[in-house]
């Protein structure tokens, strides 16, 4: 399996261009890093392929700049396409084990789970790293099913694999994770919907650094 730093996990961001000019997306996803993000995951659903490839393409030239890992949501493809750092797959998504196939040993595959069962699949299938939630109602697009704080660090003492906790999380209420062996937060909303991104990750940033120690 691609080997993945545990502090790597800290602030992951999951992007959304809802609304946004092209420009101020990526003025934004840099923002985002200058301000302390450690992980950068680019999810766009309404995009062609082309479309996403190109886009995705132009997220890769900013993560590299800032060292920070690139994950593709969903699409292998396309992580093949820029050479991504990895993919993150969804339950109803393509199997770890194929995506691993395809993709090889080096790159970096995240699974979503929010069950102890699917995450022990995960596993065992190969997967790098866990997102568990969501912790609280979500305002994206995607069909939200709650995951208790209690069912998260039972997964994270199931799998010998660093999780991260996804789902609403902000600022203000990330303190319910506290005593949990999480890896980081994954957020969206926190920053791709803050007036300032940089200032908003870099809050962010401090209150999880302080969270996890």
């Amino acid at each position: 399996m691609a080997k993945i730093d545990y502090k790597s996990l800290r602030l992951y961001l999951v992007t959304d261009s809802t609304g946004l000019s092209e420009e101020l997306f990526l003025k934004k996803v840099e923002d985002a890093l200058k301000g302390g993000v450690t992980f950068l995951q680019i999810r766009e659903k309404e995009k062609s392929t082309r479309e996403y490839i190109n886009l995705a393409n132009k997220v890769h030239e900013i993560t590299l700049r800032y060292n920070v890992p690139l994950i593709v949501d969903d699409r292998v493809d396309v992580a093949m396409a820029i050479d991504a750092e990895g993919v993150h797959l969804g339950q109803s998504d393509m199997p770890v084990d194929v995506a691993r196939k395809m993709l090889g040993d080096k790159k970096i595959i995240g699974a979503t789970t929010k069950t102890v069962e699917q995450a022990k699949e995960a596993y065992e299938k190969g997967a790098d790293y866990l997102g568990v939630g969501a912790i609280y109602p979500t305002t994206t697009k995607v069909k939200t099913v709650l995951t208790s704080v209690d069912t998260l660090k039972d997964i994270c003492a199931a799998v010998p694999v660093p999780a991260n906790a996804i789902g609403g999380l902000n600022k203000d209420n990330i303190q319910i994770l506290k005593g949990s062996p999480i890896a980081g937060i994954c957020v969206v909303s926190a920053i791709m919907k803050a007036d300032d991104s940089e200032a908003a990750a870099r809050e962010l940033r401090m209150a999880v650094d302080s969270l996890l120690g």
